[in-house]
């Protein structure tokens, strides 16, 4: 009753042959497999032990504050030297087509200043709350530490985030087109605790935040937004605010544009009118066709770009399944969702949005696809809570012309060659 392994089934094929086919068939899919990579059976990176697989690596504190590969070198901050006159009052981007997820690394955060990086010693720095409050005061490092704290995801954009791309495409790269926003974890006290403490004046109705760098930032905003979800934050993804994000305390004003954000924050005066400084009268007001200038435009509104494939992040395949990968982010609450178009916005595809949705943080999305090969022109699409759906940059230039530089939240248009190049282009 043992039975014949090679004994025919009812088709007439024996339980031998059958496996000796299927090892047969999967041998020529491994083949083809191996071919579409060009041969790798002569890869000597398959075929020979790679050096690393030879000796010890370095022991663990080898490295005490970790950083990373050497092969990930060219994942840095870079900036446009020709775009202003002096690298203390410049910017530099965040290489958002490296990046994955929602959260920023605290080294490639984009950096704004106006006077260069303040370094301050933390024992001698000090907050004063003065103005309409009932008693001034004045708090040590570790007085604010003793208030209740908080830790929230926000997004950080400046105003001029793409501003260069007002009068048609410029900088062929996501990082320079769109590299001035960030995404982080801010740990700090709520602003309504400090000013609580100092005791507000029934006429008080605004504060202006300043800078302890030599710029002395200044900037007006409303006692309502300071009351409601404002931070002063001293630390981000965990660890300590970097120099260049305001060390050892900074102003976080959730979803609106990042100027008013003052780092290095030293004093916070409470009033009863806005005090209309150069940083919001000369500086970050938007300049209409007629002349005009919108003023305290301080939301960022709702805002996407593709990160992947980009310009600085070329497809190395040729056609077949596609990731395209992106972030979305709004002044005004949490993004509802975003579209993908493969033809230049004639027609367009549910993103896929993936990882926590918080308000006003940036969300991740990703848009797979069968790419055959032909040129595209790839544009996301994001929509808030609110409804609000991201303009197209004509319907931007319709309302606003071209004379502005700040708040430009148009949709951006990558155009994906056959070969795998990009490159930043417009569409009409």
């Amino acid at each position: 009753m043992g039975g014949n392994s090679s004994a025919p089934d009812r088709t007439g094929t024996s339980r031998r042959g059958f496996l000796s086919a299927g090892l047969a068939a999967g041998t020529t899919l491994a083949a083809g497999a191996l071919a579409a990579r060009g041969a790798a059976a002569s890869d000597t990176a398959i075929t020979e032990l790679p050096d690393w697989t030879r000796y010890l690596g370095e022991g663990v504190a080898t490295r005490p504050y970790g950083h990373p590969s050497e092969f990930e070198s060219g994942v840095v901050r870079r900036d446009v030297p020709w775009l202003t006159a002096s690298p203390e009052s410049s910017v530099s981007f965040t290489p958002l087509h490296d990046l994955d997820g929602i959260i920023t690394p605290n080294g490639l955060c984009f950096e704004r200043h106006h006077a260069g990086i303040a370094e301050i010693d933390p024992s001698k720095h000090r907050l004063m709350v003065n103005g309409l409050v009932e008693k001034p005061l004045v708090f040590t490092m570790d007085d604010l530490k003793r208030f209740p704290r908080e830790n929230r995801v926000y997004f950080l954009e400046c105003a001029a985030n793409s501003g260069m791309e007002w009068r048609g495409a410029q900088l062929n790269g996501c990082q320079y087109t769109h590299g001035m926003v960030h995404c982080v974890m801010y740990t700090g006290v709520p602003l309504k605790h400090i000013l609580n403490e100092a005791g507000l004046r029934t006429n008080a109705a605004w504060v202006m935040p300043e800078g302890a760098d030599a710029a002395a930032m200044t900037r007006s905003v409303p006692l309502q937004k300071a009351m409601d979800d404002c931070l002063v934050a001293f630390k981000m993804n965990g660890e300590a605010l970097r120099p260049e994000q305001g060390y050892p305390l900074r102003l976080v004003v959730p979803g609106w544009e990042g100027n008013m954000w003052v780092k290095w924050l030293r004093r916070i005066e409470v009033g009863d009118e806005p005090w209309h400084t150069r940083e919001e009268t000369s500086k970050y007001t938007d300049l209409l066709e007629n002349g005009k200038a919108r003023r305290f435009t301080w939301v960022m509104d709702a805002k996407s770009v593709i990160t992947s494939p980009s310009p600085q992040a070329p497809l190395n395949h040729r056609s077949g399944a596609t990731v395209v990968s992106g972030l979305a982010w709004s002044g005004n609450g949490r993004i509802a969702r975003v579209d993908v178009s493969l033809d230049g916005g004639r027609n367009w595809r549910p993103a896929r949005l993936d990882g926590p949705v918080l308000p006003r943080a940036v969300s991740r999305f990703y848009c797979e696809f069968d790419w055959d090969g032909s040129d595209l022109l790839l544009q996301s699409r994001a929509t808030d809570e609110t409804g609000y759906v991201q303009p197209s940059k004509e319907e931007l230039r319709a309302v606003r012309g071209v004379n502005s530089i700040y708040h430009n939240n148009g949709i951006q248009t990558w155009h994906v060659r056959s070969n795998g190049e990009v490159e930043n282009v417009e569409v009409s």
